[in-house]
């Protein structure tokens, strides 16, 4: 059976709490597709996020058990979502989440903003743009793969 998912790549955040991921992602647009007693998906558009455990449990996983409790989730991962309505989101959030860095032109052109979730997750809003076909981009990658010594 063939479905109409944009997607081959999930993010799944292992979270101690689903009202909370409820809560916060509805904010920022996302809805809920589906709930299990330890599975969440939400989805906003073609963006899906998937949250694991939703107790405490998570704690006890096989791998994520192996780090204090207090350790900050997503440490070193940036989750990227582009918005066609980028200003109206920063508006509508701005001063209900805890703010990173505020909406401002970046140094490449396009502005952004950067939020921490609830569990410590670091979100990036972009306006919608095509970044994965830019051909100036798609040329350079081979000279700048040489230049830094990179196989592709």
């Amino acid at each position: 059976m063939e479905t109409d998912i944009s997607s081959e790549v999930y993010v799944e955040l292992h979270i101690p709490n689903f009202q909370t991921a409820i809560d916060f992602y509805k904010m920022l647009g996302f809805e809920v597709v589906w709930l299990k007693e330890e599975y969440l998906v939400m989805r906003k558009g073609k963006s899906i996020l998937n949250f694991y455990m939703g107790s405490e449990k998570v704690y006890q996983h096989s791998y994520f058990g192996r780090f204090p409790k207090d350790t900050k989730r997503g440490y070193a991962v940036e989750i990227f979502f582009l918005e066609d309505d980028l200003e109206g989101l920063w508006k509508k959030i701005k001063d209900k989440v805890k703010v990173i860095q505020p909406l401002i032109l970046k140094p490449w052109g396009r502005p952004d903003f950067r939020i921490e979730d609830p569990f410590g997750f670091y979100l990036r809003f972009g306006k919608r743009y095509d970044w994965i076909n830019n051909k100036e981009r798609i040329a350079n990658t081979k000279e700048m793969a040489k230049k830094k010594g990179i196989t592709l």
